[in-house]
């Protein structure tokens, strides 16, 4: 790189951007004049650096070094994003790399690389990323490989990314706040929560002077969420901080988005953080083991806890359930009868594989659709913890309703 500053520098195109392969300009011809320019980057011309050989005996054009400097209009558009099939700040994600406007695939994408995207669009935070829904194929070479900390304000700060055929993954769609966007925070899932929209640049709440179910049905499909199951539930996952942004929210329950409701800007004194308004919407999920770090593998969704049966559940599986609930890893799998008779048996042939990242990407039947056909074939697990934890408990704190947790776990 600091050979191609100096030859950016001579020029006088600046410094070097990048330093590319041969497929970016294509082969050149004639002589290959040197090998390996050893610039320490403050020479004025490439004739001042050391060459380690004039013989080009050892390569070929196939090798042909590219360079592209800040002062190039290719610097300009390289590395720009765009996002097609959605909205201003969500879509199928495409860049521009290497001359062409290229779609990104999921592949190695992490949240560190969702943020700067987020970043560099001006559209807030990341909500979510996940896979496309188009399945038709990009018509040209799509991109994956980008590795960045999540501090870059740019993907070209990132380290490089490289072409690939579209057919080898799936390709990445994304969700970001928005100038205006709303997010569920403070249960440990996207879809329950206090309720937070972000408005003039920072996240705040929502007074729960007249909130009511219609409200909440609007923020659940908003939010991808299903349908909302509770009404006015303010403070349930805690009080916020900052500001109050919202008050007297007023929808009618068919709205695609909160800020299609009537509302009024929250003025100050008007609302305290103990009114902040709080949503369960149907899709919210979590897990537990009935007696803290052992015990029945429950499931709570559509507002109901319920079993998880055992039928052809592996090692893999138990492993990710400790791990999620902190609780060190698996000791014991066995079946067992269900703790509470008229609960449903909401998963059955729960299979995690090695890239599962948490139990809700992993493959089973459908919600409810099971073989458990008597009440001893759910699943128990121990795990090595030795069970004296309190996260069950701490965790059914935030949820002060019999519809959430067991009265033992109050």
């Amino acid at each position: 790189m600091r050979s191609a500053d100096v030859l950016c520098a001579q020029l006088g195109c600046g410094s070097a951007v990048a330093v590319v392969e041969v497929d970016w300009f294509g082969e050149g011809s004639g002589h290959i004049w040197a090998d390996v320019f050893d610039c320490q980057g403050k020479e004025t011309h490439l004739s001042q650096c050391g060459i380690s050989s004039w013989s080009g005996a050892a390569c070929s054009h196939k090798h042909d070094a590219g360079v592209i400097c800040n002062g190039s209009s290719v610097a300009f558009h390289e590395g720009r994003v765009r996002l097609s099939g959605g909205s201003e700040c969500q879509g199928e994600v495409e860049i521009y790399f290497r001359q062409d406007w290229r779609r990104v695939l999921l592949d190695s994408w992490s949240l560190s690389e969702a943020s700067v995207l987020c970043r560099q669009l001006g559209c807030g935070s990341v909500l979510n990323y996940r896979s496309s829904p188009s399945t038709t194929e990009h018509k040209h070479m799509c991109v994956m490989g980008f590795s960045c900390s999540g501090s870059e304000a740019h993907l070209r700060n990132c380290s490089s990314a490289k072409p690939v055929n579209c057919s080898s993954g799936e390709q990445l769609y994304i969700t970001c706040s928005g100038p205006r966007s709303i997010r569920l925070v403070g249960s440990g899932g996207d879809c329950a929560g206090r309720l937070e929209v972000f408005h003039s640049g920072s996240w705040g709440t929502v007074c729960d002077d007249s909130w009511d179910i219609e409200d909440a049905q609007v923020v659940c499909r908003q939010l991808q969420c299903g349908v909302a199951l509770s009404t006015h539930i303010p403070a349930w996952f805690g009080p916020g901080t900052g500001s109050i942004w919202l008050n007297e929210v007023e929808c009618e329950g068919n709205e695609t988005s909160l800020w299609n409701c009537r509302f009024q800007l929250c003025e100050e004194g008007e609302c305290g953080h103990q009114e902040d308004v709080g949503v369960v919407c149907s899709e919210f999920k979590e897990i537990r083991l009935t007696e803290g770090c052992e015990g029945n593998l429950e499931v709570f969704y559509n507002g109901t806890w319920g079993n998880v049966c055992h039928n052809q559940m592996e090692l893999e599986t138990v492993d990710m359930v400790c791990r999620e609930l902190n609780c060190g890893r698996r000791e014991h799998l066995d079946s067992a009868r269900a703790r509470v008779e008229s609960a449903p048996d909401w998963l059955d042939y729960l299979k995690c594989r090695k890239h599962d990242s948490n139990l809700w990407q992993c493959p089973s039947s459908p919600w409810g659709q099971n073989r458990c056909d008597n009440r001893d074939e759910v699943a128990r697990i121990t795990c090595t913890d030795d069970g004296k934890s309190l996260r069950t408990q701490e965790k059914c704190s935030s949820f002060p309703s019999q519809k959430h947790c067991s009265s033992k776990d109050i």
